[in-house]
């Protein structure tokens, strides 16, 4: 049943309300949880006196940073310094539109996907809007007219740029690796068919694959977050910060509100990575059995239950995070980009072609079932099928590719018509002879 508009409206405003809620409230939490995991990594206390177990220590960070005296530098160019921040927070808030959280759920005779805009090139939507993070940092660190803040800006602007077709290449190995479980053969860049692609069991993850002897798809994960540390200016890449060398790095002239949306952006960049590699490589919300196990789908429990799984899988990856940053040193400039350029792209591209030789050897299948029911329309349309010029149904033979041979070739020799179908075109000249019987040669077929 087709969904009215008003019903629509109000639940992609409901759902917007909770993913950018969920946002806002998970950074403070998250701030808590790496300072507790690292002080545990570092025997020490943490924050502890703030709330029971120091869990209100971040919203005492907020609060103080609400309040302080806003300053700005006299220095500064004031557009620039201004729109810094915001550009690099709105689209760390924008991503999570697209990526689906939970399973459908029915309400009031209608189903509903639990994402906001499930959108066909949603992937590539992603994308564009995690690049634009870069400009927020480069601006900052211009319109500072500080010599370190710069510094941070042109350091950071090189790394992600290195660091996004690594990135890149690994998101085409993992949506090689799903495509091949798609509905029909065909997957578009919709991360909900991404997801649905993947579900009934944890072999069915792209990080996990049997069909591609698990190693592509875990080695196409692996690479992938760690470009999306890099991306998001994380330990051991955390180079346009460098506190012990720029002295805080792009943002060392913002204070107050302005400095805590740096803040916000760089962690809700994390929940975004931690939430496309969820999405792409480890089955979204789908549990590692099949869902319909335990609940019905469109049931409140069968969402309330892929929610579950999602976070859980955010979570380990937001720990693994925080787990680096406490146990490995940052990387010289130097040795950072000589990881990606000579490592990383090499290592992708290898497992790309991987992936595709695999695929070819192994999965080559027939037409997709969408390519078939578009050349049997036409083939109604225009006449009989295998007429001249006129295209044949995949898997029929008469030409490569299943396509009707072109005027002036007839069949090869010794390879019958057709069932049903008369001389093809490019018989030999004046054959007037009529259509041959199934499984008999063609008279004059040849070239």
């Amino acid at each position: 049943m087709l969904m009215p508009f008003h019903v629509a409206l109000i639940a992609a405003l409901i759902k917007i309300a909770l993913a950018v809620g969920f946002i806002m409230m998970a950074v403070p939490m998250l701030v808590w949880l790496e300072r507790k995991v690292i002080a545990d990594f570092q025997a020490r206390v943490g924050p502890s006196r703030v709330g029971p177990f120091g869990l209100l220590q971040s919203f005492a960070d907020g609060i103080k940073l609400l309040t302080k005296e806003n300053i700005t530098p006299a220095h500064v160019d004031h557009l620039l310094y201004f729109a810094a921040p915001m550009i690099a927070m709105v689209p760390a808030l924008a991503v999570a539109a697209v990526v689906p959280f939970a399973g459908d759920l029915d309400v009031g005779g209608y189903r509903h996907r639990m994402v906001i805009a499930d959108i066909p090139v949603g992937i590539l939507a992603l994308l564009a809007l995690t690049s634009i993070g870069v400009y927020g940092i480069v601006f900052c660190g211009w319109a500072s007219n500080n010599k370190y803040s710069l510094l941070g800006g042109l350091r950071s602007s090189a790394q992600m740029v290195s660091y996004e077709l690594p990135m890149g290449l690994s998101l085409v190995a993992g949506l090689m690796i799903v495509s091949q479980a798609a509905v029909g053969g065909v997957l578009s860049l919709s991360l909900t068919q991404v997801v649905d692609a993947q579900a009934g069991g944890i072999w069915n993850w792209t990080a996990f694959n049997w069909k591609f002897a698990v190693l592509p798809g875990f080695l196409a994960m692996l690479t992938f977050y760690i470009c999306g540390l890099a991306e998001t200016n994380r330990a051991p890449f955390d180079l346009p910060e460098a506190e012990t060398e720029l002295v805080g790095g792009y943002h060392t002239e913002y204070g107050g509100m302005k400095w805590a949306m740096f803040f916000l952006g760089e962690y809700a960049a994390m929940l975004n990575v931690a939430s496309l590699t969820t999405a792409v490589f480890l089955g979204g919300w789908h549990a590692p059995y099949p869902d319909t196990w335990l609940f019905a789908v469109g049931s409140i429990g069968y969402a309330l239950h892929g929610l579950f799984w999602f976070g859980l899988k955010i979570f380990a990856i937001i720990t693994v995070y925080i787990w680096l940053r406490a146990t490995l040193p940052r990387l010289r400039y130097d040795r950072l980009m000589d990881f990606t350029w000579k490592r990383l792209i090499p290592l992708t591209l290898a497992n790309v072609m991987f992936v595709a030789t695999w695929l070819t050897v192994f999965y080559q299948e027939a037409a997709p079932e969408f390519l078939r029911q578009a050349l049997a329309t036409h083939n109604q349309a225009v006449g009989q099928p295998g007429g001249p010029g006129q295209p044949m149904m995949p898997g029929q033979p008469g030409g490569p590719g299943g396509m009707g041979l072109p005027p002036g070739m007839g069949l090869p020799p010794g390879m019958s018509a057709p069932p049903g179908m008369g001389t093809p075109p490019g018989g030999a000249p004046g054959n007037t002879a009529p259509p041959s019987a199934p499984g008999q040669p063609v008279p004059g077929g040849g070239r």
